[in-house]
């Protein structure tokens, strides 16, 4: 299918329009179903295609609202902060490092109550530079006071942007939403989309209405976004702490909205043979689906394995996480991020959760897909076993690293290749040096080094 045929929907449909598309695309149309009125766009990949498909189809009339490149994702964050607390509706995307290039604005944005739906493309973080994904990009940002919620498949990708206008601009939030999908894996693979009807995508967001944040022709306000003294500080950074936790709420009562609507179940937590489960993997994003896939070669093996899909990162679900990992023997999670010296961020956040269960299970940590590195089924099946292992001791392994003894040599291979290679660099660049000066010395009135400027002739 054509990039064109992609991006265009027969108008006036009364039907869900179902057709192949890719993770970006699938975000721009749920941007396009939003009605947005603003796009501050700055490209970076693997991002660029969700910005490049919205300005196509506002510049032919296909879509109304208007699209402002930027020259920074500083810039482009501040922007959209500011259209969205006029009342507009705002859409934006980003990836790596362009989403921490804009971290100062983050915080401000969120502080400012506006709401705005920003679509992450995860990608990590340099250096060494990539363009393939994992997580730390997003985990970054976690605690800049945006919402923050994770896709797996494309089909979400759209849905849950859908319900991010929904739930920020809520009375009850009024919170900036992060959108996180995985670069590549998403981004740029095609899958079945059901598209909504323009219509359906109304009666679920509404234009956006007027909030206690617009101002008003008969009625000018202004923000104060500085104070003097902790206590006002204090105040005001709880309240939108106050606004993530009412998400929780607010989102259940939206995904049970949309499901309605869709026919297809939102939950915080996706749950996948978790019912009769001993074991428990816990994971986010794209990779979760292969862990689905091994989840049911274990199961045909006998094994009473299960796995929690977390959508919804920020507000934290502790309770509903709770109430599925409750009573299981153990738990594994599967990190795609890593915070040095330190280790898997989700696996801290898991187990700060579950430590409130009166009996916590053990809590197994593993960091794998980092760059996009691939996590084989067999990988999910040894920690299956470890899991096993570590319930039969009672003793929790070490944290560890997904890494096979085969990438291990290869990356040995490569070590010696590039000493080899620097040692050649080395001493060509010493023969040269010998060849000079000795044709220096043969060489009549011919310096061996450029004479000192500073120094008057004899």
């Amino acid at each position: 299918m054509s990039d064109a045929a992609q991006r265009s929907s027969p108008r006036g449909a009364t039907a869900p329009h179902r057709q192949l598309l890719t993770g970006n695309a699938a975000a721009a149309w749920a941007a396009r179903l939003a009605g947005v009125d603003y796009v501050p766009a700055f490209p970076i990949t693997p991002q660029t295609e969700i910005i490049e498909t919205l300005a196509e189809w506002m510049a032919t009339g296909a879509m109304p609202g208007r699209l402002v490149t930027l020259e920074s994702e500083h810039s482009m964050v501040t922007a959209a902060g500011a259209a969205a607390a006029t009342g507009v509706r705002v859409f934006t995307a980003t990836s790596s490092q362009g989403l921490l290039y804009a971290m100062e604005m983050l915080h401000t944005v969120a502080g400012w109550r506006a709401p705005l739906v920003l679509v992450n493309v995860s990608r990590g973080l340099s250096a060494p530079i990539t363009l393939e994904p994992d997580h730390n990009d997003a985990m970054a940002v976690r605690d800049t006071g945006f919402l923050q919620l994770h896709c797996s498949t494309c089909q979400e990708v759209l849905d849950t942007t859908l319900l991010a206008f929904r739930l920020g601009e809520d009375p009850r939030v009024r919170l900036p939403v992060l959108v996180n999908m995985d670069g590549f894996y998403l981004s740029f693979t095609r899958e079945p989309v059901t598209l909504p009807t323009q219509e359906q995508a109304r009666s679920f967001l509404p234009a956006r209405r007027p909030d206690a944040l617009q101002p008003r022709a008969s009625h000018p306000i202004s923000q104060g976004v500085a104070v003097l003294g902790g206590s006002s500080y204090s105040y005001f950074r709880y309240e939108a702490h106050l606004a993530a936790l009412a998400a929780l709420e607010v989102y259940a009562e939206l995904g049970a909205e949309l499901e309605s609507l869709l026919g297809r179940p939102q939950p915080m937590i996706a749950a996948h043979e978790l019912e009769g489960a001993e074991i428990a993997f816990v994971m986010i994003g794209s990779f979760a689906t292969k862990a689905e896939q091994a989840v049911q070669e274990l199961r045909r093996a006998g094994k009473a394995v299960g796995l929690a899909r977390l959508r919804v990162l920020r507000p934290f679900p502790g309770d509903a996480l709770r109430a599925l990992l409750g009573g299981k023997r153990a738990v594994i999670v599967v990190d795609q991020n890593l915070s040095p010296g330190h280790g898997g961020i989700l696996h801290s956040e898991v187990t700060a959760a579950l430590a409130r269960l009166s009996a916590a299970p053990p809590v197994l940590s593993f960091v794998g897909g980092l760059g996009g590195r691939e996590i084989a089924a067999e990988e999910f099946y040894e920690m299956s076993a470890e899991a096993e292992r570590a319930v039969a001791s009672g003793e929790v392994p070490a944290p560890r690293l997904l890494f096979t003894r085969e990438e291990l040599t290869a990356q040995r291979k490569l070590q010696v290749v590039a000493q080899v290679e620097r040692g050649m660099v080395a001493e060509t660049r010493a023969r040269g040096s010998a060849e000079h000066a000795r044709d220096a010395a043969e060489t009549p009135g011919t310096p061996s080094s450029p004479p000192d400027p500073t120094q008057e002739p004899a």
